[in-house]
């Protein structure tokens, strides 16, 4: 009963069922699971929303260390990350998270560098990703090519993961090993952008990265083709042959009679006998001589 002597008593509700402590990380990730995927970042600049940003989860990590999840601080709107470094014009776009201080690292800042260029084979302008800077520390930096993604200016960009992870198709290159860049890695799983021709804040149609000619299946087609062509190849011989016995069993047999001067011995035919018979070869040639002289008097 809640009511017990003078005193009112409630009953508490134990939000674990199963007795356990919840860390403040299993409760942030139970109520983001409840509330579901975020929306896009939307990035304004003079008073202009030119950016759009989306991904389902983007992880950092330092060498072996474990990954940090970066996805609740980018897209939670009741705690939205820091975006005033991010820059728009018709040919450069710059977006910048700011983090501030996560974990051990000191003024987490990731920018993403992009690019608006035509191009005259195509006969439009396409945007291209350039580079993924990572900095930290307040002077340390990490940079990753990302070259391979690209899209028409007019639609966005979309790629199941966008990484520097192997197990990924890498489309983030360490600019240089020189540098830090190879002891990050980062991840956007389910990554979409676009950073040109905005409209009414929503995502144009996107240009997938998905590759459907990897080299596993291009050297299936490539092996198919051949395949195709030695059997073509069988089927024509087969029927060719068939055409061949088919005319032989059908054709007439056709006889030329010859004439009683065609069994009698040529003269010349029994000189040039004679001719290969002398071992001189001097005698050799005047037989040969004489031979042709005869003709030309025949003619």
């Amino acid at each position: 009963s809640p009511y017990l002597g003078s005193k009112w008593t409630w009953p508490v509700l134990n939000p674990n069922p199963f007795g356990t402590k919840l860390n403040n990380i299993t409760l942030r990730k139970l109520l983001q699971s409840l509330m579901g995927p975020y929306g896009p970042l939307s990035v304004s600049y003079n008073g202009k929303t030119c950016i759009l940003f989306k991904a389902k989860r983007l992880a950092i990590r330092y060498r072996n260390h474990t990954f940090i999840d970066l996805t609740e601080r980018v897209f939670n709107p009741n705690s939205p990350v820091d975006t005033k470094g991010s820059i728009c014009t018709k040919e450069k776009a710059t977006l910048s998270l700011r983090f501030g201080d996560v974990e051990d690292l000191r003024g987490l800042v990731i920018r993403l560098q992009m690019s608006n260029t035509f191009y005259e084979a195509a006969g439009q302008n396409w945007f291209t990703l350039d580079s993924v800077h990572i900095h930290y520390n307040w002077t340390q930096e990490a940079t990753f090519n990302a070259s391979e993604v690209y899209a028409p200016a007019t639609s966005s960009y979309h790629c199941q993961h966008v990484s520097s992870l192997h197990k990924y198709d890498t489309l983030l290159v360490p600019s240089s090993h020189t540098d830090t860049s190879a002891n990050w890695h980062i991840t956007f799983t389910d990554f979409q952008i676009q950073a040109f021709n905005v409209q009414s804040d929503k995502f144009a149609s996107a240009s997938d990265c998905a590759t459907f000619l990897t080299p596993a299946i291009l050297m299936g087609l490539v092996t198919s083709l051949i395949l195709l062509l030695v059997l073509a190849y069988a089927l024509h011989m087969v029927v060719h042959l068939k055409h061949i016995d088919r005319y032989e069993e059908h054709k007439a047999t056709v006889y030329f009679p010859r004439s009683p001067e065609a069994e009698l011995p040529d003269k010349n035919s029994l000189v040039l006998e004679s001719c290969w018979r002398t071992p001189e070869v001097f005698s050799f040639l005047s037989c040969l001589f004489f031979v042709t002289g005869m003709n030309h008097m025949t003619l």
